[in-house]
């Protein structure tokens, strides 16, 4: 790597800036996928984003009492792992868990 100095300023802002410009694309090209840091807090908007649901739907799922979420004076705060641990839990059986929980099931109250 060369030496920034004051001559060659233009040309190195010139690329950083179209490495920036690659690695947006990159980000961008993976649709669906939010990164997220572990424990990390987001707005309203990025909650949103990270449940690809719209704001007035998010708000909704808070005012009904169903979305985890935290509140200072009027600002709401989410955890990204909870949104996430929020998400898993509402994961449907497959019929085959559901067939074999029915047969542990009914193997441990046979008389």
């Amino acid at each position: 790597m060369q030496e920034i100095t004051h001559n060659n300023m233009p040309e190195a802002i010139s690329l950083v800036y179209t490495k920036l410009l690659a690695i947006e694309r990159m980000l961008q090209s993976q649709p669906g996928e939010v990164p997220v840091e572990r424990d990390s807090f987001l707005n309203i908007k990025q909650a949103a984003e990270l449940l690809t649901l719209a704001v007035p739907t998010v708000y909704c799922l808070v005012s009904k009492g169903e979305l985890p979420v935290h509140k200072r004076g009027k600002r709401l705060y989410f955890s990204s792992k909870e949104l996430l641990d929020w998400i898993k839990a509402g994961r449907k059986k497959t019929t085959d868990e559901v067939r074999a929980e029915a047969e542990a099931f009914t193997s441990r109250t046979k008389r």
